[in-house]
Formats: structure tokens, sequence, C-alpha cells
């Protein structure tokens, strides 16, 4: 089998991990990585319209401290893949953020196992099943619910019953498979259901 390219970003802080992620990923076997690095997400973004970036292994903590640039990358190119790399304790909702998650224990099997899977459809040109459609009404509500509406004020505002709202966000939940607010933030600016520049999060 041909090997496939695959240009990975890392941006991390701590020199020893990145050495040590760059030695697991070279020595892959069936997949060509190519590794850039970059000190913060700012980069990334003035990378992007080249198409180069493929996948992105980053510090939580640096997503964390600047959100807004990260949903504005993946708004750009929602097809490029994002792993976390762990070492320290994150909230649930940031995790969530990402395609997948890598820690630092992991072995190096397990690493490349986690890259290859996310990168595997992409390079054999297959793509995975379309997700279930937001209905109109979803989408209105997903819109309230990321600019930190109650399920009461979503309601009053769609002229609707809570119940009503309720259920709308588990079939939300249920078809996106997201369910915290900054997850469904991003959902909501990849698919362009809300501009990043209107949202105050």
């Amino acid at each position: 089998m041909d090997k496939c390219r695959v240009n990975i970003a890392i941006i991390e802080p701590s020199s020893i991990i990145c050495e040590g992620l760059s030695n697991i990923l070279l020595q892959a076997e069936g997949v060509h990585y190519s590794l850039y690095y970059f000190d913060s997400l700012e980069e990334i973004a003035q990378e992007m319209p080249t198409g180069k970036i493929d996948l992105v292994i980053i510090n939580p903590s640096v997503v964390k401290n600047d959100i807004k640039i990260f949903t504005s990358c993946r708004n750009a190119r929602n097809s490029m893949a994002w792993v976390g790399i762990l070492y320290s304790f994150f909230e649930r909702e940031t995790l969530e953020l990402f395609d997948a998650l890598i820690q630092i224990t992991d072995s190096p099997d397990v690493i490349s196992a986690t890259i290859h899977r996310l990168m595997s459809l992409n390079c054999h040109g297959k793509h995975a099943e379309p997700k279930e459609q937001l209905t109109p009404r979803e989408t209105d509500v997903l819109k309230h619910l990321v600019h930190g509406l109650s399920n009461k004020e979503i309601a009053d505002q769609l002229n609707v019953s809570i119940h009503t709202v309720i259920s709308h966000r588990k079939n939300i939940a249920h078809k996106t498979g997201i369910k915290s607010q900054a997850g469904l933030t991003i959902y909501a600016i990849s698919n362009k259901f809300i501009d990043i520049e209107d949202y105050q999060g």
C-alpha cells in the first residue's frame, strides 16, 4: 500500500514532549508524517489558506486561552482534525472540543493508532456517514443555546413550551453527539448557523 502523506502541526510548550511525539510519529509505518511546529493558534490560522495542515496536536491550555481563534480555525477548515495532548487536568467541556485525545502515558502504538484512525478516511478518500441534519426549529434552538439562553427564555422567544425546547435539545445532542455549550458553539459556527463575529462567548 502506498504511503499516505499527512501534515501534522504541533502546538505544545514543552520541547521534551514535542521531541517525544516527533520520534513516535516519524517512526510510524504505512504513513508519512510531515511535522510542523507552531507557538500559537494565530500561526495556525495564518497557515490555513495554504491547506497544508491535516491534523493539529495541541495542548488544551492553548485552546482554552484562545477559544475564539480556535473556533475560527475549525470554521475555516472543519476537515482538519484536532487532537488534545493531556498531562494535566482539564474540564470535560474543554476536552469535548477535540476529535481525539492522547495521554503522555500512552504507548507509541496507542498514539500512532489514534492519529492513524483520524486520518485514514482522508488518506483513502472515504468519508464517514453524514450525521442526521438538524431541523429548522432545532437550528433555532441551537442558536439560542449558544448565546446562553435558558430553556424558559428559548421557549418564550420561539413561542413554544419548555417541554418542546427540552425535546429539541435532546434531539440536537443526539444528532450532533455534542452536549457542552462550548462544543455546540463550535458546531454552530462550523456549520455557519451563527457568525463568529456575532458570538460574544
